[in-house]
């Protein structure tokens, strides 16, 4: 059982907790990207066991009049074995998200990752456009990037960047990755024909998308974590398609302590939890 004070951040544990909390959101008029806390894995047997797990969930997801998508992360299929551990693994999953029309996202980790996940996000949306990858404002290749994913269809997820990556591969300080950030929607906004999403929860960022849509015409999502500036995302889901990222399952200790000490007002949440007020 997922104590109070965690679920803010985590839809529960089951596949039927994720699958209740999309159903909520979606009579509020704000979409789901579910996904299935876990990473890391040194041998294939987890890897294969949360494969079969996506796979359940997908075909749930399938079975339900609601807009949900689901987003795996690599090293969860098992690119920290091999990449043909992942290759082979994220085949069996992409499958079933083509067989039930649901919409694959496939997250970025560190820099050392980058290349592989973008090389398999790049292999599998030539045959199932359903399928996005995420990509990060810090990393300073990120340009190139986009410039070389324009060309694909499928969708494409900007995040600031949350991983501790060393300064000759990526920026730093936050004013820089804020700039970055900029940058990057520009091309976004200026070349992309669409499957544009604006994974941020600072309203600079996304005033500023706003004002390139203006400019430029082309469409937009937005997406948010589930329990950070919910009461934002309602407002926004007034004009905008929002998405809120909505983690679940049994390894969700770690993801809690990530939120709480990624931002003041998150910390402040879990002690005013803790004492009761």
């Amino acid at each position: 059982m997922i104590p109070p004070i965690a679920d803010r951040f985590v839809a529960g544990e089951t596949e039927r907790d994720v699958i209740s909390h999309a159903r909520v959101l979606d009579t509020e008029g704000i979409n789901s990207i579910c996904n299935l806390l876990g990473e890391h894995y040194d041998s294939p047997e987890p890897a294969a066991a949360d494969r079969e797990s996506y796979c359940a969930l997908i075909e749930a997801i399938g079975g339900e009049d609601i807009d949900a998508t689901v987003s795996i992360k690599p090293s969860q299929l098992g690119l920290g074995i091999a990449e043909g551990c992942f290759r082979s693994n994220l085949e069996l999953v992409v499958e079933r998200a083509a067989e039930q029309g649901v919409f694959l996202w496939i997250d970025m980790e560190d820099h050392e990752t980058t290349d592989a996940t973008l090389d398999a996000y790049t292999h599998h949306v030539e045959e199932y456009d359903g399928i996005g990858v995420c990509v990060q404002a810090n990393l300073k290749r990120t340009p190139d990037d986009l410039h070389r994913l324009a060309d694909y269809p499928g969708k494409v997820r900007l995040v600031k960047g949350a991983y501790d990556e060393p300064s000759d591969v990526a920026y730093r300080e936050k004013s820089r990755v804020n700039e970055a950030y900029r940058e990057c929607l520009e091309i976004m906004f200026a070349e992309f024909d669409g499957g544009i999403a604006v994974g941020s929860h600072d309203p600079a960022m996304i005033d500023y998308a706003e004002e390139l849509h203006d400019e430029h015409g082309t469409a937009f999502e937005i997406q948010m974590l589930m329990g950070v500036r919910e009461d934002a995302q309602h407002d926004l889901a007034a004009e905008h398609e929002v998405y809120q990222y909505i983690p679940y399952g049994d390894s969700w200790l770690s993801y809690f302590y990530r939120r709480m000490m990624e931002r003041r007002e998150n910390l402040l949440f879990g002690l005013r939890a803790l004492i009761g007020r």
